[in-house]
């Protein structure tokens, strides 16, 4: 079985070897989506810069996947009691994608779903 913390480094390494390690920015925040002069409904790149090195980067692409995750940490938990602190948001959803594509001129919809936690013995958690 493959568990949420092994799943970065198998796919680090079908991507190393598909389109070389030479082509992968590792550890780069992105903060600006570049639009398309041509094309005022599309997005031709990204602007970042490293997090761990003085660096700016300028990213040109045909394709853009903005996959940074929802926005769990809007919402406060409704736990009680001893599971208030036992309920799982992830912390690394802060809806820097809803921005980063709103700024960009995306339509934002269904925004009327939101995270609600599986309940089981003792805690509150993720349901996928």
């Amino acid at each position: 079985m493959i568990h949420g913390e092994s799943y970065k480094p198998i796919i680090a390494e079908a991507a190393k070897m598909a389109i070389g390690e030479e082509n992968i920015y590792e550890r780069v925040f992105i903060f600006e989506l570049l639009k398309d002069e041509n094309d005022p409904n599309a997005v031709a790149g990204a602007v970042g810069f490293s997090v761990r090195q003085p660096k700016f980067y300028v990213f040109k692409a045909k394709a853009v996947l903005l996959a940074t995750g929802g926005a769990t940490l809007l919402f406060r938990p409704r736990s009680t009691g001893e599971a208030a602190g036992r309920t799982w948001y992830a912390i690394f959803d802060t809806g820097s994608g809803y921005y980063m594509g709103l700024k960009a001129g995306a339509m934002l919809t269904q925004f009327e779903h939101r995270f609600i936690p599986f309940r089981f013995k003792d805690g509150y958690g993720p349901v996928g």
